[in-house]
């Protein structure tokens, strides 16, 4: 499993060359961090900003005095 991560780090050095290579980290951690932003404030809108409104009490009776 090892040797395939860094062959997949070589090709990919060899493909974007290294002076692209800060580049892509860079986006990728931006994008990432865009993301995570986006869960974040997805679960926010989700989740209730108030609490529920209690139910109305029954109102009293009419008196029935004379």
């Amino acid at each position: 499993m090892n040797e395939w991560i860094i062959v997949g780090i070589v090709a990919i050095a060899v493909i974007f060359g290294a002076t692209k290579l800060p580049e892509i980290a860079r986006n990728l951690g931006r994008s990432s961090n865009e993301f995570k932003r986006g869960l974040k404030e997805g679960s926010d809108d989700d989740a209730p900003s108030t609490k529920p409104a209690e139910p109305a009490k029954p109102a009293d009776p009419p008196s029935t005095e004379a």
